[in-house]
């Protein structure tokens, strides 16, 4: 069951989980560990509710999954700008990381649209 491969809302939510773990273990420090953990936490749900919606096989079941998916993004949206504030990752980390949320939030509320028949 890999349908959601094809999701460029699936893509883009993927970019976003290798490259919050690939920036938040090379920035890794004591002091942020908790914010960069909430921060690998809120990426891979993103990722992973699109995959769980699609492989529950209904439609009101996607769309709740990928509520919960734009919930996750604007989550890690909000964590990105603290880790920003606090320098605990750098401002070309935390730069890309914004532009991947945005088109990642884009392509999941046309995915919503979508779904909702729009």
């Amino acid at each position: 069951m890999r349908k959601y491969r094809h999701l460029v809302a699936w893509q883009r939510a993927h970019d976003v989980t290798l490259t919050v773990f690939r920036d938040a273990q090379a920035h890794y420090h004591p002091w942020s560990r908790v914010l960069l953990d909430q921060l690998r936490r809120a990426a891979l749900s993103i990722d992973l509710n699109i995959v769980e919606g699609c492989a529950l096989g209904s439609v009101p079941l996607l769309r709740r999954h990928v509520r919960i998916a734009i919930g996750s993004a604007a989550e890690a949206q909000r964590i990105t700008e603290v880790a920003r504030q606090l320098a605990y990752l750098p401002a070309e980390t935390t730069s890309h990381l914004d532009r991947l949320l945005d088109e990642t939030l884009a392509c999941l509320h046309g995915l919503m649209k979508r779904l909702n028949g729009g």
